[in-house]
């Protein structure tokens, strides 16, 4: 296949010679093959003219979640990474989140081949437990061994101290990144939204920001003693900015990670009991958003994700007590922040973590092979439920102003752009 894009807005502040510069892009075979202001369209190429059409490395997404196997209800690998696809990630980290739980070689092998003809590639996580219990270590070198890029329990802290020492001790060997979600669940107890003056006043019951830090803090003790590499997805709150920090300058191997509606909505919006807006971490205040929102900038997090998590409609139109958590966001996660940080510190936000993961980094040059993203920076629109591609349309950001869309991807030989 052979893809000329046409008069196309370089985003790679690594290349002062082509960053921010108009240019007409070649591809063939999947490769890069020339890079020119001016490229004549050869015979049988598929020439892609948009009006404000930027393109950038492509983008990956640390934290998302289908629903296959177990809950193809929800969303399908296939439909999932399609989404993606248009959302404009070239890449995904998935979530153990399925049932059967993953939590053997096998199933990766499974995800794996699931994913293998789609153009977004999906890189799975395994369960740091067995079934996710948080009882046994699962069989960690064995999914890395067959493509694992990390062990976690989704949304589901390591209760036992000892078996956090262990895990990143015994990971050490092989190189395995071991995720710890940021929860003491005795301390949470059966809280479902941020604690503060928005829970006391809607009499739900609230889980303080200390469940979140002290775990983070435990964690980042036991990191410390045994060495190794650990990730904490989705921080809240600006004590755990602190925290995270500091272990930073101590020259921990530490990275976290924030979900893009804890950057941008707060616990206000909980009034309308939208249970589209009950995730976790939950919501929390604004001035939590002003500490997460500088900490990404400032490096200090390491990576943003949608957290996407697809819901079927029986479990969230529900009371909010007994709604599950979660929300989808992969579509709309350029737009949210874009509309914080603007294109340049955006394209450089969701192009971070493929180290992390182990994944290849290509660039933007001439023989590399073409790993792109697609994208119009200065559209505005309402997203609505018919722009939401998941499956599931539990998005809190619908009805909200978006600044700027994903138009596809370009992955080698692959490519999926939507509709203009």
């Amino acid at each position: 296949m052979t893809v000329l894009l046409k008069n196309v807005t370089i985003v790679d502040s690594g290349n002062k010679q082509l960053h921010l510069k108009k240019r007409d892009i070649l591809i063939k075979n999947g490769i890069i093959a020339s890079i020119s202001s001016k490229i004549a369209p050869p015979p049988s190429a598929k020439t892609i003219a948009i009006d404000d059409l930027y393109v950038s490395k492509g983008w990956l997404d640390t934290s998302v979640s289908f629903g296959e196997p177990g809950f193809e209800e929800r969303e399908t690998i296939s439909h999932g990474l399609q989404s993606a696809a248009l959302s404009g990630f070239t890449d995904i980290v998935l979530n153990a989140n399925t049932n059967p739980i993953v939590d053997s070689s096998s199933d990766i092998v499974f995800l794996k081949n699931a994913a293998k003809e789609e153009v977004t590639h999906l890189h799975p996580l395994g369960t740091l437990t067995t079934k996710g219990e948080g009882t046994d270590l699962a069989e960690l070198f064995d999914m890395h061994n067959t493509g694992a890029v990390g062990f976690y329990d989704f949304k589901h802290a390591v209760a036992n101290p000892n078996l956090l020492k262990i895990a990143l001790q015994y990971a050490q060997s092989f190189g395995g990144l071991v995720h710890s979600f940021p929860l003491d669940s005795k301390i949470a107890g059966k809280g479902v939204v941020n604690e503060g003056a928005v829970s006391t006043k809607l009499g739900l019951k609230g889980i303080p920001v200390l469940a979140e830090e002290l775990q983070i803090a435990r964690d980042l003790f036991i990191l410390e003693y045994t060495g190794g590499k650990l990730h904490i997805p989705t921080i809240s709150s600006a004590g755990s900015v602190e925290l995270i920090s500091t272990a930073k300058k101590k020259g921990l191997d530490i990275t976290c990670s924030v979900a893009v509606h804890n950057l941008f909505i707060d616990d206000t919006a909980l009034e309308e009991y939208d249970s589209n807006h009950k995730v976790m971490p939950p919501l929390r205040t604004k001035k939590d958003i002003k500490a997460l929102q500088k900490a990404v900038k400032t490096g200090v997090i390491d990576f943003v994700t949608s957290d996407h998590t697809p819901m079927n409609i029986e479990e969230k139109r529900v009371e909010f007590d007994n709604a599950s958590y979660g929300t989808t966001g992969l579509e709309s996660a350029f737009g949210i922040l874009n509309g914080i940080y603007g294109i340049e510190t955006t394209v450089e936000i969701l192009t971070r973590g493929r180290e992390r993961y182990q994944l290849t980094t290509t660039n933007i040059k001439e023989g590399d092979l073409a790993c792109l993203t697609l994208f119009q920076p200065s559209v505005k629109y309402k997203l609505a439920e018919k722009n939401v591609l998941a499956t599931s349309k539990n998005s809190m950001f619908i009805g909200l102003e978006m600044k700027g869309k994903a138009v596809g991807i370009i992955q080698g030989k692959k490519l999926k752009i939507s509709k203009i």
